[in-house]
């Protein structure tokens, strides 16, 4: 079943008197339960186009379906409560609040979005479980490790149970241990959470792992590997351009 579908998205900024196409007429959809990556040189409009898939900006032209409801056409409000149910949002920083202790950032999203019908408790545990952070609840952000910290952030996009884990360059702040830490913790919740995770990286390493993995290109997207192989480039001959 598809659970997202984003349907000829252009992005436009002006930057003195010349327009820059950060997203040009890109397409995308992702099946319920995949991983999906998307690679590209810095501004490629990777970021960009997460963004706008998540909710978090608008596109100039084009439509982003999310359980077959265009969320570009949404008042503020209501999309605001529906990012609330069905979309969580992994970012390079933690942006986890220093006051709050680790389990008080993750049962942010849970207190402004009280889905009557669903059982925090019982996911709070399989989440602590998943990310191996039983010991760390009660520690401010400014007591654990980077790698810690992210799995907070984890803990805290998966709270709510989400239909899309959205994941922009979440392993970008990390070195190359936290980062395969963090890399096999998103794999986990897929195969443990059944989720489905879109996410926005520049490591190879880390895409190479997804179900397919899209490149985009001066703003265009491209399907650059499935299950079936390359369609395009092998990942040496990237890796060799991104060591240039």
């Amino acid at each position: 079943m598809v659970i997202l579908s984003a349907e000829s998205i252009i992005k436009q900024y002006r930057q003195y008197d010349a327009i820059i196409t950060a997203v040009n007429r890109a397409d995308l959809k992702v099946e319920d339960g995949e991983f999906i990556a998307i690679i590209g040189a810095s501004g490629s409009g990777k970021s960009t186009f997460l963004h706008i898939c998540a909710g978090l900006d608008k596109p100039d032209h084009g439509s982003v379906k999310i359980r077959g409801q265009d969320i570009i056409r949404m008042a503020p409000d209501e999309l605001s409560r529906f990012r609330g149910q069905y979309i969580g949002v992994i970012f390079q920083k933690h942006n986890l609040i220093p006051q709050f202790t680790a389990l008080e950032n993750i049962l942010i999203p849970s207190i402004m979005c009280n889905k009557e019908e669903f059982r925090y408790e019982e996911h709070l545990k399989k989440l602590i479980g998943t990310l191996d952070i039983g010991d760390r609840l009660h520690h401010l952000p400014s007591e654990l490790s980077g790698g810690q910290q992210q799995r907070v952030a984890i803990a805290r996009a998966l709270i709510n149970r989400p239909q899309v884990l959205f994941a922009d360059e979440p392993t970008g702040n990390l070195d190359r241990d936290n980062a395969n830490e963090v890399l096999n913790l998103l794999i986990k919740t897929k195969e443990v959470l059944k989720q489905t995770i879109i996410m926005v990286t520049h490591d190879l390493t880390i895409a190479e792992h997804a179900d397919k993995v899209y490149k985009m290109d001066n703003g265009e997207i491209y399907l650059f590997k499935d299950k079936y192989g390359y369609r395009r480039n092998s990942f040496e001959e990237e890796s060799k351009k991104a060591s240039m």
